[in-house]
Parts: structure tokens; C-alpha cells; sequence
């Protein structure tokens, strides 16, 4: 296979030796796309090197081989952009070391301001020309090689080959200075809980907002999967996607024969996102009809103007905590992380600039606490320790079980009535005395 570009061909295991050094950082990316192997063939190096240092993020493996075969960290440290279900176990027993970051400056932050010494990039097999494509994530990885000492790519058996438009998901061995490959596990799963009457009734709520032609993106979790099976179900048509992450959701609606692309200014016709997560149905779907899809980098799909220049984009995204003046934690329980900023600014953003555009964070009205207690989700002020995600000046709509507040133009005390009017009724009252006393 490719003959001229033979001679790059290693076992993983030379490829570690070859590629990392001690006191290097190594980029694995984010996302489904994983350098299994070269995971492997990395933690068999632990007590040979020190101090290197991984950086990935959301991963959704149940195991991480360099942090798990060395828990003392004696020669891996390993830092994640985003806590995913995984690493969130890490965190908590202190192998997890959490990096802030917004999606759409990444690109910026390994051109400018961080250092990235390997690379280990997930690919598809090749085309005859040499060819691979970036499988279910893009990320940034473009950036990140071009910026890396060392570059190995990983050939993924089981990675779609889809390229995208003019290249935007291609690399080509030639840019590779070792390419490993061997079996790899299945491609790893998101799946998705039953949605919780709750979780239903606020997806409703926003179903009703969302107009024919909207061009939709879609976070990750209940409610925004929820929304795409009741849009699927409903009247609409003609619906887009421009979204951080695809998913099964916006494979229902395809199925559906919502999903049509046919009114997005930008990229018409065709599915755009930066990484795909779900289901073997999902990934099987990319596989067989790369054709629907523009798959792109961040600088690409993350960028505020550009998702700016289409209209009725809806952006729909899960929150932990908003307070009366519609700052909202997205990421933390107090100090400990539960997941990151990633791009919900970049399309909260977007659809804010977006004609006819939506921006909605949506969560329940209360949670209970492990001893059982009912708490609001709708608090005074976030509480110290916890993080603000997205300021109130960036917050459009919330949505809750109750309602949805447009919080765009008004003033503190205007903002507090809006969210007091989707806090859960229990709560009302004290949160009202709040309001009053501080938003005169």
C-alpha cells in the first residue's frame, strides 16, 4: 500500500519510542477519535520517560491506557479541555487535570500560546492517492500537527473515510512522519437516556420556538435529543444543521425527512459539524453517504460570524445553574469540573447574530441533592466556587419545564422577574424577596 510513503510505516511500539521523549506534551485529540494503539504502546514506556504530559478531552473509552497503567504518575500526567463521563472518574481520583478553555479559540491557543511537541492523529485508511479523513473528529487537528515536532498518524479501520468539501476533513500521509496501524475495538458509543417527563415538557417549550428552514445546533444530553425526536414527529420542514457535534438526534430527523440543509445561506444542502458522537447506526450513516456532510475544523464550524451569516439558527444547549441575572454555570458543581465551556458560547454567539436566531439554555427547574433535599437550578447568584460559563449579557432564552424567559433588552430587575416566572413555584417567593432587595 502507497509504496513512496512505505518507509513511515512502525509498529506502534517504535513509534512511541521514536516519537516521545521525556518532558514532551502529546496531543491525543478529543472526542470519539482515540489513538488506541498508540495509547497502548505509550504506557508500556511508563518508568522509561518522566514528565510527559497528555492532553485530550471528552473522551468517551472507558479506559485511558497511560493514565490507568500509571496511577502514581510517575512518567504521564494527563490534562483534559473537557471532563467527559470517563475522565470525570479520573477527577476524582486525581488523574484528571482540568485545562479551561472556548472551542473556538483553540486553534489560537496551540498557534500562540501553548506548546505541542507529538501529535497522535486518529485516520481513516487511505485512498489511492494517499489520502485519509479525520473519522467522527476533526477538532483542530490541522492546526495542532502543523504546530508538533512529531506527527504519527493512526490508521482506524473502522473510521469513515468521508473527506468533506475541498478537503475539509483530509490529510494525506505525506504529512505523517510515522503511520501506525493494526485491529482496533469498535468505534466507542454515546447513548442517551429515556427522557424524563421534565425533560420532555421543556423540550416542548422550545419545539414551539423553532420555525421551518431553522438551521439547528444541537448540544449533547436529553433535552436537545429530545427536541430532535419531537421535531422529527412534528410539522416541520427543511430543517439545517451547523453544529459543534453530530449526533443520532440529527439522524432521526433525517430519517424523518426533516434534515434537508435546502435553506442554509452557507454550506446548502449539506450536514456541518466538527465531530460525530452516538451510535454504530450513526457512524455507519457517515460511512455510507459521506455525500450529506461538510465535516470541518473548528476555525470553521466554531466561528461566531460565519454561523452569524445563516438564518434562524437555533442553538440549544443543557446548563447546571442560572442565576436572577441570567449568568449560567454550564460546567461545575462548586469546584469540582463536570464537563467544560467547549462551544456553547461560540453558538450562543452565533444565533444571537443570526436573523431570526435562538439561543436557548435549557435545564430543569430543581435537582435533589444525594441526601434527598429539593434544590433550584434558579439561584440568587452563582455560588462561589462554581464557574460562569456564559456572562448575562450572553444569555438569550431559558428554558424550564415551566416556561421559557427571553432575557435580550431588559434590566436586572426585568431579568430576575423573567427567570423567578420559569423557577419551579416552590421557590418563587424567596427568590422574589431576593430580587427585591438587591435589583431596585
Amino acid at each position: 500500500m502507497h509504496k513512496e510513503y512505505r518507509n513511515k510505516f512502525v509498529s506502534p511500539e517504535t513509534a512511541a519510542k521514536l516519537a516521545v521523549r521525556s518532558g514532551d506534551w502529546v496531543d491525543y485529540g478529543f472526542g470519539g477519535g482515540f489513538p488506541e494503539l498508540m495509547d497502548k504502546a505509550l504506557a508500556a514506556r511508563k518508568g522509561e520517560l518522566s514528565d510527559v504530559k497528555i492532553r485530550g478531552g471528552l473522551v468517551i473509552r472507558p479506559r485511558i491506557e497511560v493514565v490507568e497503567s500509571d496511577p502514581e504518575q510517575v512518567s504521564f500526567t494527563y490534562y483534559s479541555w473537557h471532563i467527559g463521563d470517563y475522565e470525570r472518574k479520573l477527577q476524582s481520583r486525581g488523574l484528571c487535570r482540568f485545562m479551561p478553555m472556548i472551542l473556538r479559540y483553540l486553534p489560537e491557543l496551540y498557534r500562540h500560546h501553548i506548546r505541542v511537541d507529538v501529535a497522535f492523529v486518529p485516520v481513516s485508511k487511505p485512498d489511492d492517492g494517499g489520502y485519509c479523513g479525520l473519522g467522527i473528529s476533526n477538532y483542530a487537528w490541522r492546526t495542532i500537527f502543523e504546530q508538533a515536532r512529531t506527527v504519527v498518524f493512526e490508521i482506524n479501520e473502522h473510521l469513515p473515510m468521508l473527506q468533506g468539501v475541498d478537503g475539509s476533513h483530509r490529510v494525506h500521509l505525506s504529512e505523517a512522519d510515522y503511520i501506525v496501524e493494526g485491529e482496533h475495538e469498535p468505534l466507542p458509543v454515546r447513548t442517551y437516556k429515556a427522557p424524563t417527563p421534565l425533560e420532555e415538557e421543556i423540550a416542548r417549550h422550545v419545539v414551539e420556538e423553532i420555525p421551518d428552514g431553522a438551521v439547528l445546533s444541537l448540544g449533547v444530553g436529553g433535552v436537545p435529543f429530545t427536541v430532535a425526536k419531537m421535531l422529527a414527529a412534528s410539522d416541520r420542514k427543511d430543517l439545517g444543521c451547523h453544529t459543534g457535534t453530530i449526533s443520532d438526534a440529527f439522524l432521526a430527523l433525517y430519517r424523518a425527512g426533516k434534515l434537508t440543509n435546502q435553506r442554509k445561506e452557507i454550506d446548502t444542502g449539506l450536514s456541518t459539524w466538527n465531530l460525530a458522537m452516538g451510535s454504530q447506526e450513526l457512524y455507519k450513516w457517515l460511512r455510507e453517504e459521506p455525500d450529506r456532510f461538510r465535516p470541518a475544523d473548528v476555525d470553521y464550524v466554531h466561528a461566531p460570524d460565519r454561523i452569524a451569516r445563516m438564518k434562524n439558527v437555533i442553538s440549544i444547549n443543557g446548563g447546571v445553574q442560572l442565576d436572577l441575572m441570567g449568568q449560567e454555570n454550564a460546567e461545575s458543581a462548586g469546584s469540582r469540573q463536570l464537563s467544560g465551556t467547549g462551544g456553547q458560547l461560540d453558538f450562543l454567539e452565533g444565533a444571537f447574530r443570526s436573523e431570526g436566531g435562538k439561543g436557548f439554555i435549557c435545564l430543569t427547574s430543581t435537582h435533589k441533592n444525594k441526601d434527598g433535599a429539593v434544590k433550584s437550578n434558579i439561584v440568587p447568584f452563582i455560588p462561589a466556587g462554581s464557574v460562569t460559563s456564559a456572562p448575562r449579557s450572553m444569555i438569550q432564552y431559558v428554558a424550564t419545564e415551566y416556561g421559557v424567559a427571553k432575557l435580550s433588552g431588559l434590566s436586572l430587575r426585568e431579568r430576575a422577574e423573567a427567570m423567578i416566572s420559569v423557577a419551579h413555584p416552590d421557590f418563587r417567593e424567596e427568590l422574589m424577596r431576593y430580587a427585591k432587595e438587591n435589583f431596585r
